[in-house]
C-alpha cells in the first residue's frame, strides 16, 4: 500500500519566514501549503484539511488567535493540530494560544531543529491517532458482524401457540453478550423453554452462548426431559475447558394437562403470578451448580401444575443485578412487585412495564450486564 503523503499548512505574512520554514521542512517529504494571511489560511484549511498547521499570530487582517478560534469552531477543521509561531513570547500569549486549542507554541526567532522536532512530534501523534482509529473502526465492524451472527442464533420470532401468550425481551450491554433464550414446540401439545446466561459478556461468552445453542438444538432425544437436557449440555461444555460457566433453566410445559417440568442449573428461580392469589412468588426449584464446571451425578426436576391466567417469568440475573445511581441492586423483591402489578392482556406490555421500571430505577444509566426475560401466560 502506498504511503499517504501528509500535508502541512504554513501561515505567515513574511515571505522570508515562509521560505525558511519550507527549507527546514523539506526533509519531512510532506506536501507544504502556504497562506500569507488568515483569510487564505481558513480557506485552504477548509478545502485541503492539512495534517498540521503552523500559524503565525501577528498578521494583517485577522490575527492567528482569531484564525485558531475559527478553525476550532468549525467541525470540518477542529481536529487539525495547530502550532503557533510568534514573536510574542509572553506567558500570557502562550496560555491564550493553548486555551484556544493549539497543541504547541514556538517563539520567534525559532531554531530550525526545534521547529522540525515539534512538527515531527505532532505528525507522529497524528499517524498514531489514525492507526488507532483505523483499528477501532475495524474492530467496530467485526463486533457488528458478530452481533448480527449472535442475534441469528436466537428465535427469529416467538411461535403462535394455542393456549399460551408469549413475549420476550433481550438486551446486551455490549455488542455481544452471553444471555440466550430459545423456545420450541414439541409433539403432543408441549412447549420447551430454555433460558441461559453465560458468565461475562466478552468473546468467550459469545462462543459459549453459541455452543449452548448448538447443543440444545442438536439434542432432539432429550427435549422431553429437562434433567437429561441440562446433563447433555453440561457434559459437552465441560469438555471445552474454556473456564467460562453457564447458568440455565429448562422447562417443558404440557398445554393439555397444565403440567410444567423444570430443571435448573445455577439460574435465578422463575417467577409465577397467579391471579387468584394476587401475588407473585418464586417457584421453589431445587437445582444443580452451573454448567461447564464438572458433570452432574443427577439433576432434580420440579413439577407444578399451572392454571388459566397463570403468568411465568424466566429471566437472567442482569435484570435483578441492575444498579441504581447509589449502586443498589434492583433485586428480586422489586421484580416480584413489578411483575404482580404490571398485569395487562398483553404480555409484551407487561414486559415493557418491567423494562420501564428498571430504567427508572437505574436513572437511565446503561445496563452493566445482559438482560433476557421470557414471559409465558396460560391462556
Amino acid at each position: 500500500m502506498d504511503k499517504i503523503m501528509e500535508s502541512i499548512l504554513l501561515v505567515d505574512d513574511q515571505p522570508a519566514n515562509l521560505q525558511m520554514l519550507i527549507h527546514n521542512l523539506e526533509s519531512l517529504e510532506c506536501k507544504l501549503l502556504v497562506a500569507k494571511n488568515g483569510e487564505a489560511a481558513l480557506a485552504i484549511a477548509q478545502k485541503a484539511r492539512p495534517d498540521l498547521i503552523l500559524l503565525d499570530i501577528m498578521m494583517p487582517g485577522i490575527d492567528g488567535f482569531e484564525v485558531c478560534r475559527r478553525l476550532k469552531g468549525n467541525p470540518d477543521t477542529q481536529e487539525i493540530p495547530v502550532i503557533f509561531l510568534s514573536a510574542l513570547d509572553e506567558t500570557g500569549d502562550k496560555v491564550r494560544g493553548l486555551q484556544l486549542g493549539a497543541v504547541d507554541y514556538v517563539a520567534k526567532p525559532f531554531q530550525p531543529e526545534e521547529v522540525l522536532a515539534r512538527v515531527n512530534t505532532q505528525l507522529t501523534v497524528q499517524r498514531l491517532s489514525r492507526e488507532v482509529q483505523k483499528q477501532r473502526d475495524e474492530l467496530e465492524n467485526e463486533l457488528q458482524v458478530v452481533s448480527r451472527l449472535q442475534r441469528n442464533l436466537l428465535p427469529e420470532s416467538l411461535p403462535q401457540i394455542d393456549g399460551l401468550k408469549l413475549a420476550v425481551h433481550y438486551e446486551t450491554c455490549r455488542y455481544t453478550g452471553g444471555d440466550y433464550y430459545d423456545l420450541l414446540e414439541l409433539p403432543n401439545g408441549r412447549v420447551a423453554i430454555l433460558v441461559a446466561d453465560v458468565e461475562g459478556h466478552s468473546a468467550p461468552a459469545t462462543v459459549m452462548m453459541a455452543m449452548t445453542c448448538a447443543l440444545f438444538r442438536s439434542c432432539s432425544a432429550c427435549l422431553d426431559e429437562p434433567d437429561k437436557m441440562l446433563s447433555h449440555i453440561n457434559d459437552n461444555l465441560c469438555k471445552m475447558n474454556m473456564d467460562a460457566f453457564v447458568t440455565a433453566i429448562y422447562a417443558v410445559y404440557d398445554i393439555g394437562s397444565g403440567n410444567l417440568k423444570i430443571a435448573r442449573a445455577g439460574h435465578p428461580l422463575p417467577l409465577c403470578h397467579r391471579p387468584s392469589e394476587k401475588k407473585a412468588t418464586e417457584i421453589p426449584c431445587e437445582g444443580v451448580f452451573l454448567m461447564g464446571f464438572k458433570p452432574y451425578s443427577s439433576v432434580p426436576v420440579t413439577e407444578i401444575s399451572l392454571q388459566t391466567g397463570d403468568r411465568l417469568l424466566f429471566y437472567t440475573d442482569g435484570v435483578t443485578d441492575r444498579f441504581s445511581e447509589t449502586q443498589e441492586p434492583y433485586g428480586t423483591n422489586r421484580l416480584l412487585h413489578q411483575f404482580e402489578t404490571a398485569v395487562t392482556d398483553d404480555p409484551s406490555a407487561d414486559l415493557k412495564g418491567i423494562i420501564d421500571d428498571l430504567s427508572r430505577f437505574a436513572a437511565g444509566r446503561p445496563a452493566d450486564d445482559d438482560q433476557a426475560m421470557l414471559l409465558m401466560v396460560v391462556d
